[in-house]
């Protein structure tokens, strides 16, 4: 097993990787497919156990008329891959389960033609209702590096726990994480999602009471007095811009880092439908990302099921076609086919590529035997299936 510890010379390497610039404009085609429209589906970290498992993943998907799969490697702070910096995901027993889940994610995808993209949470570092019981990992090992409130209290646990991006060396250890799957996988691309503040409202904080206004804790207070010579309280409107430029300032980076050791790979973000309220709530900059040219696509999680508010977003997307792809994210959850198929159609006479979230909600997961572990939700799954993976594979020319 390889040794994996968050070294002082492991955040050395990062902030190092923060020196080289970045050229505005650059927007890679390599990472996806060059011929023809995206046609992306999400599979989440949960959706594999066995390197068998990642090998039906990626024939379904090839099946299915998928040409491109956001394949989950990182959720907080853990690895589904062989890493230097963090330890082994606790989904896979928090060890080495014998076999590298992104190694064989990129084989099993390219043999069947298909691209694969690293998909991986960017600021939680941490999930869970209790600690996590490897001292190694981010929320132990640098407990210094999450949020706290003005009166020096950590984020409650029981969802997301965010790491702080307002600091450098923070900045610079999730450049070097993503690095190191860059440089040491085949992966078309790198997909980042949660490239915001985690910082809506959820269970673990008692009803009724606010989420904090992360981060207040005297450094970053100072940090941001050091760039605009006020308090929060003295200028809130440059308090959330200065709070949205260093989620941004991460994109940046790691968009540096890529041109740098992997130039063909395509970066990409999942962003919030209704970029404003991204903005305003999350301090996510999707629009500035799209005009400084950090991304080679953006995913917005348009997610409504109402017809009329799908379809203002995606024209309200459209717009931006012309500077990187727009590939509209489409939730299964819930959603009659024939409501899916609908949104594809709006979506395809649009801005032409699409991702659909999220494996487990067209296909069974696998047991222990390697059988489909069916449940409550398998009638639903099935008529998924049966009525909008046609309508795919028509898109894609192929029959199945």
């Amino acid at each position: 097993m390889l040794k994996r510890t968050v070294t002082r010379a492991a955040v050395g390497l990062a902030l190092a990787l923060l020196a080289g610039g970045c050229q505005p404009g650059l927007r890679h085609a390599g990472g996806f497919p060059p011929r023809e429209p995206i046609r992306a589906l999400w599979v989440t970290r949960w959706d594999y156990k066995s390197a068998a498992d990642i090998g039906v993943i990626m024939e379904n998907c090839r099946r299915a008329g998928f040409n491109t799969v956001l394949f989950q490697v990182r959720g907080h702070g853990t690895a589904f891959y062989r890493s230097r910096l963090e330890p082994w995901s606790e989904e896979l027993g928090g060890r080495d389960p014998g076999f590298d889940p992104l190694a064989v994610a990129c084989k099993e995808a390219h043999r069947r033609g298909l691209k694969l993209h690293a998909w991986v949470n960017v600021l939680p570092g941490w999930r869970g209702k209790q600690p996590p019981a490897d001292p190694r990992q981010l929320y132990n090992a640098h407990a210094d590096w999450f949020w706290r409130d003005a009166q020096g209290r950590r984020q409650p646990l029981g969802w997301y726990n965010s790491l702080n991006p307002c600091y450098p060396e923070v900045r610079g250890y999730l450049v070097a994480v993503m690095r190191e799957i860059v440089a040491g996988y085949p992966v078309d691309g790198l997909h980042l999602d949660y490239i915001r503040f985690p910082n809506e409202w959820n269970a673990s904080y008692p009803a009724g009471v606010s989420v904090p206004d992360y981060p207040r804790d005297p450094r970053t207070l100072a940090l941001f007095r050091q760039a605009t010579g006020a308090t929060p309280e003295q200028a809130p409107g440059k308090w959330n811009e200065w709070r949205a430029a260093q989620v941004t300032q991460v994109v940046r980076d790691i968009r540096a880092m890529m041109r740098r050791v992997k130039p063909g790979a395509s970066l990409s973000a999942a962003v919030g439908a209704d970029p404003d309220v991204a903005l305003r709530a999350h301090f996510q900059d999707s629009r500035r990302w799209i005009t400084e040219g950090l991304l080679d696509a953006v995913m917005p999680m348009n997610y409504a099921a109402d017809m009329t508010v799908f379809s203002r977003r995606v024209q309200l997307w459209s717009a931006y076609s012309g500077r990187t792809r727009v590939v509209q994210g489409l939730n299964l959850e819930g959603r009659p086919p024939a409501t899916v198929n609908q949104q594809i159609a709006v979506v395809v006479r649009s801005t032409r590529h699409f991702a659909l979230f999220a494996y487990n909600l067209l296909f069974e997961r696998l047991d222990a035997r390697g059988r489909p572990a069916t449940g409550a939700d398998s009638a639903a799954r099935t008529a998924q299936r049966q009525q909008v993976l046609p309508y795919i594979q028509r898109l894609a020319g192929q029959r199945g």
